[in-house]
């Protein structure tokens, strides 16, 4: 039976393997071939390791320095809950967007659901619309007016 000190390891592994690493193999170890993963880069949830290692790809792909800080973790029962600041540089495409080269950092918040050692269910929310107006593509309020 795995304890919530055993939940919290298996997430920090998997925020510093897969997410900070873009390590897709440590995902095979740590999350559910069927994963139900929601965020805000995906239209609908992703239901499938396959998919979520498409996505995990991805913003390797767009971003290859990016790089997850956890702040704070919490555990009860089968869920693990993480804060974050993740941070990175805009050098690929990225939800169709050109590379700008603009530098990011934001902070988010995720929660997992834990079953047989491995992460079966995702939530993540961030500032996305922080990240958007760092990297240019929106305008920050205060160059709205302008």
């Amino acid at each position: 039976v795995m304890t919530t000190a055993d939940n919290k390891a298996l997430v920090r592994r998997y925020l510093e393997e897969v997410v900070s690493r873009g390590n897709l193999a440590a995902a095979d170890q740590l999350v559910a071939a069927d994963v139900v993963f929601t965020s805000p880069y995906t239209p609908e949830p992703i239901r499938d390791l396959a998919g979520f290692k498409q996505m995990i790809g991805g913003l390797h792909s767009a971003f290859p320095d990016m790089r997850l800080d956890e702040e704070d973790v919490i555990a009860e029962g089968d869920k693990v809950a993480s804060r974050w600041v993740v941070r990175g540089t805009h050098q690929g495409e990225f939800m169709g967007l050109p590379p700008t080269g603009r530098q990011f950092a934001i902070t988010g918040m995720s929660i997992y659901r834990i079953a047989s050692g491995k992460i079966v269910e995702g939530w993540v929310n961030d500032d996305s619309l922080g990240m958007l107006q760092q990297l240019g593509v929106v305008p920050a309020p205060e160059q709205a007016g302008r």
